[in-house]
């Protein structure tokens, strides 16, 4: 679930041997599943380990991770890296702000999950956002644009060249086409 590589374990033990003994490390999510979802790792006395978290054992120490933030830390890596601008922690979880679905979820969950992992983020740049409303039996993805992208001009190209393109590719022999049902309105809010 949560990979820490060897220089990050070295780098909590050391932390840790300043700490009352049994202390560990938690590994956690604020607002998990929002775009302000926020990851940290901090540490946690034995007093504070829940009957429902999950613990991890690594070299030198234990990790807690809450049943919350389970979900939103698959695939979560924790690194130390040194440079020349000098040593850093870093954590990356690519899941915190959506969860992350199971290959066999329905397709329009596996769907929803792209978008709100993959091609929204891209979109926000502008102020934008696109929701999945339906699929159709034929396969074509139903959706919606708002924010920058409602009104904005370069939304077919966006929807045709972009947004089809990455669905397409990723669920072959499942989605067919995307259509836009936005009613797109021109305003101060469009990004072009």
């Amino acid at each position: 679930m949560i990979s820490i590589s060897e220089q990050a374990q070295a780098h909590f033990a050391k932390l840790l041997s300043n700490q009352p003994t049994d202390t560990l490390i938690r590994v956690f999510v604020v607002n998990p599943g929002t775009a302000q979802a926020e990851c940290g790792v901090s540490y946690c006395p034995p007093d504070a380990v829940e009957e429902s978290d999950l613990r991890f054992n690594f070299t030198g120490f234990d990790a807690v991770v809450d049943a919350e933030s389970k979900p939103f830390l698959v695939d979560a890596e924790i690194d130390f890296v040194t440079d020349q601008m000098g040593s850093q922690l870093t954590l990356k979880a690519p899941n915190a702000k959506v969860r992350k679905v199971n290959d066999d979820a329905p397709l329009l969950e596996r769907v929803q999950y792209v978008i709100d992992a993959e091609i929204n983020p891209q979109l926000a740049n502008h102020g934008g956002r696109v929701s999945v409303i339906e699929l159709t039996k034929e396969g074509v993805a139903v959706l919606e644009f708002g924010g920058g992208c409602n009104g904005c001009s370069q939304v077919d190209l966006t929807l045709k060249e972009g947004i089809e393109k990455q669905l397409l590719n990723q669920f072959i022999n499942e989605l067919t086409g995307v259509r836009d049902i936005t009613e797109h309105q021109a305003g101060e809010h469009s990004y072009y």
